[in-house]
């Protein structure tokens, strides 16, 4: 298990200056924009506007803190109002969002399309890490608690887990996102 600390996180901002994304974990370690498999990031939105293109990388986005966003995919519009409700579409698609009531803050999980796969659940309570390949959990609300003995991850911090960590005893009294991820080789 290897903790990612939000404090550790650097702000870098978006190219059309409505938020700024802190990069969470990435596979492979160190890839940019145009290599990465799988990418969780953290973004602060704070302005309505439009979402950069990313052809070829399906996206899952959920707001976790803020009351909400509307995006507009290639002219539907999808209402997120609340938190905690994960939404996926595809990069490539031309993307909108409108603030609800002030900014928010996203998890966004970008997977190449081809490449990698991912499943988000939000846990209130209790679970167990599932088996497969990497794991991240982001605790998002409240503090969660890891394994025995227990590490505690407080708001925005994360820990990366690989296949070993399958079975790992999860707590929260808050809301965990548990993003189960795959990696296709081939």
């Amino acid at each position: 298990m290897r903790i990612l600390r939000a404090a550790g996180r650097v702000a870098s901002p978006w190219s059309n200056g409505g938020g700024v994304t802190r990069e969470v974990a990435v596979h492979p370690p160190g890839a940019g924009w145009d290599t990465f498999d799988w990418r969780v990031s953290l973004a602060d939105v704070t302005r309505d506007g439009p979402y950069s293109p990313l052809p070829g990388v399906r996206r899952i986005l959920t707001v976790v803190d803020g009351a909400g966003i509307e995006l507009t995919v290639d002219g539907s519009p999808r209402p997120l109002p609340g938190r905690h409700h994960p939404f996926a579409f595809p990069g490539g698609a031309a993307t909108e969002g409108r603030l609800l009531d002030g900014p928010v803050v996203n998890l966004n999980v970008m997977l190449r399309e081809g490449r990698a796969g991912a499943t988000v659940e939000m846990v209130r309570g209790s679970g167990v890490v599932p088996a497969g390949g990497p794991v991240v959990v982001v605790a998002v609300e409240g503090h969660t608690e890891l394994g025995e003995p227990a590490v505690r991850l407080e708001r925005f911090d994360a820990a990366l887990l690989t296949a070993a960590g399958a079975g790992t005893v999860l707590r929260t009294d808050g809301v965990a996102a548990v993003i189960a991820l795959t990696v296709r080789h081939g």
